[in-house]
C-alpha cells in the first residue's frame, strides 16, 4: 500500500509524512519509509519546474515508490502532485495507492512557492481523503490520516491505533 500525502507548498505534506512513520513506527514496530518529493528532486538534480519537468520528478516519485511497495508493508510519500496527468499514471501503475490531499487557509508565509496552475483533484483518484491542515493541529490531521488508510487497506488491527494528544 502506498499512502501518499499532496497539495500546494507548505501544507504539511512532509511534516505529517514525517509524523506518521514515527507514530507507524511507535505502534507497530515497523519502519515505513517516507519518499520525499523534494529530496528526490535534490537526489536526481532535476531543477526543471516546468510542466515537463513537474511530471518526470513526479513519474520518477511514483516508479520509486511502486518498486518500495513490492518489498514494505507501506511507503509514505510526500509530494505536491499538481498535475492530474502525474496522479493518473501513479494510478495506472500502482493500484494501491490511499491519497491524502492536503489544504490549508491563510497565510504560512511562503506562498510564493505556490503551484499556480495547481489541477485539483476532480474524481480521478479512487480513495481520497481531504484534509485542512489549518483547522486541525498535527496529532489529531495524523488521527484523521490514520483512520481512513486503515478504513481503506482493510485493516482491523489498526483502526485500535490512534495517536495520544499532548498536554
Amino acid at each position: 500500500m502506498i499512502l501518499v500525502l499532496f497539495g500546494q507548498p507548505h501544507s504539511g505534506k512532509t511534516t505529517l509524512a514525517e509524523e506518521l512513520q514515527k507514530q507507524l513506527f511507535l505502534t507497530k514496530q515497523k519502519a515505513y519509509p517516507v519518499v520525499d518529493g523534494d529530496e528526490i528532486r535534490k537526489l536526481f538534480k532535476n531543477k526543471d519546474y516546468s510542466r515537463e519537468g513537474r511530471i518526470k520528478n513526479l513519474n520518477r516519485i511514483s516508479e520509486i515508490s511502486t518498486f518500495l511497495s513490492t518489498k514494505l508493508e507501506l511507503v509514505i510519500v510526500a509530494a505536491v502532485y499538481p498535475i492530474k496527468e502525474a496522479r493518473e499514471y501513479f494510478e495506472s501503475i500502482h493500484d494501491e495507492i490511499v491519497w491524502v490531499y492536503l489544504t490549508y487557509e491563510g497565510n504560512r508565509g511562503r506562498e510564493e512557492f505556490h503551484v499556480k496552475d495547481y489541477e485539483l483533484p476532480s474524481g480521478e483518484l479512487k480513495n481520497i481523503i481531504k484534509i485542512n491542515t489549518s483547522q486541525d493541529e498535527i496529532t489529531k490531521c495524523v488521527n484523521k490520516i490514520l483512520s481512513f488508510y486503515w478504513s481503506v487497506s482493510g485493516s482491523s488491527r489498526g483502526t485500535q491505533i490512534s495517536v495520544q494528544e499532548e498536554d
